[in-house]
């Protein structure tokens, strides 16, 4: 049986040793090296040809979604799987624009890691549920109007709705109407969390 050759790339010495425990009890799998920051990352993808590098984010000197870059446009047929605690999209769109085929939260890697690096190595994609939920959510939010953005951050900065009608030029019907519009598509059932939806996704922004 071919084994996928996977590259390790943490600064933390114990669970890289972990990982390699558990992926060489794999039968399809070898771990053919270990990187403690961006650069060694690139020189040992160079030398040892891995099909797979496990890159964390936060690394020292080069850290690891620069390193996934480079990686990508010297080796764009290595596949790159983000290995991180972060769950948040500050993380991974600049992950996934950065070349990554895939997505691991440290807290699960125990129960997804494997089923990861067979995604990614026959050409897949594998995103974690929490951030997929993510993308979900982000989609879903892209389904709102320009207007009804604008009326949902200004229902989140505590706007009334006389103040939201006489501010976009229309009546307050019609901002009641945008209101429910918003609240169907987001699924959402409260004043409480459209505010909390729309901290969340950082819609709101300081008045000028």
């Amino acid at each position: 049986m071919k084994k996928i050759r996977v590259l390790i790339v943490d600064d933390h010495a114990v669970l890289r040793a972990g990982l390699r425990t558990l992926l060489n009890l794999q039968p399809d799998m070898e771990v053919v090296g270990e990187a403690a920051e961006g650069l060694e990352a690139l020189e040992k993808t160079k030398r040892l040809e891995p099909e797979v590098v496990l890159m964390d984010i936060s690394l020292p000197g080069m850290e690891g979604l620069e390193a996934t870059k480079e990686l990508k446009r010297t080796h764009p047929n290595v596949k790159v799987l983000i290995l991180t605690m972060h769950e948040d999209r500050r993380f991974l769109y600049p992950a996934l624009k950065a070349g990554a085929s895939g997505y691991v939260v440290k807290r699960a890697a125990d129960t997804e890691l494997i089923d990861a690096i067979r995604a990614v190595s026959r050409g897949d994609a594998f995103l974690h549920p929490s951030v997929a939920r993510i993308v979900v959510e982000d989609h879903v939010e892209q389904g709102l109007s320009d207007r009804e953005r604008e009326v949902l951050r200004l229902i989140a900065e505590g706007r009334t709705y006389k103040e939201m009608a006489e501010l976009l030029a229309v009546s307050v019907k019609t901002i009641e109407s945008y209101r429910e519009r918003i609240k169907e598509k987001l699924n959402l059932h409260s004043r409480a969390e459209l505010v909390r939806y729309a901290l969340e996704k950082g819609l709101l922004r300081p008045r000028s």
